[in-house]
C-alpha cells in the first residue's frame, strides 16, 4: 500500500476515535428505559418512592411534604441505591450503611420532621430547613442566630466552622473541577439545588 495512503487511513482512523468515544459517552450518560434523553423525565427513579415517601409523611400528618421529600431524594441519590434517601449519616452510621430503601426513607422522613419542627420552632425560613437536612440540625441554630434566613454565606461559614472543629473528620481535596475545597462540610449549595429539583419536578408534573 501506498506509504501516503496508509498515513491517511492512519490520520483518519485517530479523527474517528474521539468522535465514537463522544457517541458511547452520550448513549451511556442520556439513554435510560429505552428513551432518549429528550423525552426523559429525570425524575423517573425517585417517583417511584414517591407512594412510600407519601406513606410514611402521612404518619406525620406532612403529606403535603411529599414533593419535597422527592426532591430531597433527586438531590441525594437520583433514587439509586440501597440509600436513596442518604439517611445512615443521619443515625449516625458512615456513609450508605443502609441497604433497604424502605429503611432510608422511614429514616429520611423522620429526619426531615425533625429537623422541619425545630425550624419551625426557631422560626428559620424553609431554605434553611432544606439545607439543615444536608448540614445538620446545628445549621438552624447557627442561621436563628443569624438573622433567621438562609444563604449561601451562612452555610459556607458553617461549614468552615464543622471543618476546624474536626478537620481530620471533614477534609477534602482542593480541585480543579467541582471543588468544594475549604468548604468541606456538607454542600454550601444544597438549598439551591433542592429547589431547583422542586421547581423541575413542579414543571414536569403540569
Amino acid at each position: 500500500m501506498n506509504p501516503r495512503r496508509l498515513n491517511k487511513i492512519q490520520s483518519s482512523f485517530v479523527l474517528l476515535v474521539p468522535f465514537f468515544v463522544l457517541v458511547v459517552l452520550f448513549t451511556y450518560c442520556y439513554w435510560d428505559n429505552d428513551l432518549p434523553y429528550f423525552q426523559r423525565d429525570p425524575f423517573v427513579k425517585v417517583k417511584k418512592y414517591a407512594p412510600l415517601i407519601h406513606m410514611e409523611l402521612a404518619k406525620y400528618h406532612l403529606e403535603k411534604y411529599t414533593p419535597i421529600l422527592i426532591a430531597l431524594m433527586q438531590q441525594e441519590s437520583h433514587g439509586k441505591g440501597g440509600d436513596p434517601m442518604q439517611s445512615s449519616e443521619s443515625i449516625g452510621l458512615p456513609p450508605n450503611s443502609i441497604k433497604d430503601p424502605n429503611e432510608s426513607i422511614q429514616i429520611g422522613v423522620k429526619h426531615f420532621r425533625k429537623i422541619l419542627t425545630y425550624g419551625q420552632e426557631k422560626q428559620v425560613d424553609f431554605e434553611t430547613i432544606i439545607q439543615a437536612y444536608n448540614m445538620g440540625i446545628g445549621y438552624i441554630n447557627y442561621v436563628a442566630e443569624h438573622g433567621g434566613k438562609h444563604r449561601e454565606e451562612l452555610a459556607k461559614d458553617f461549614s468552615l466552622l464543622q471543618v476546624q472543629k474536626h478537620p481530620k473528620i471533614y477534609a477534602c481535596k482542593k480541585r480543579l473541577f467541582k471543588s468544594r475545597y475549604p468548604y468541606c462540610y456538607g454542600d454550601y449549595s444544597y438549598s439551591e439545588k433542592v429547589t431547583k429539583n422542586i421547581n423541575s419536578l413542579t414543571a414536569s408534573n403540569k
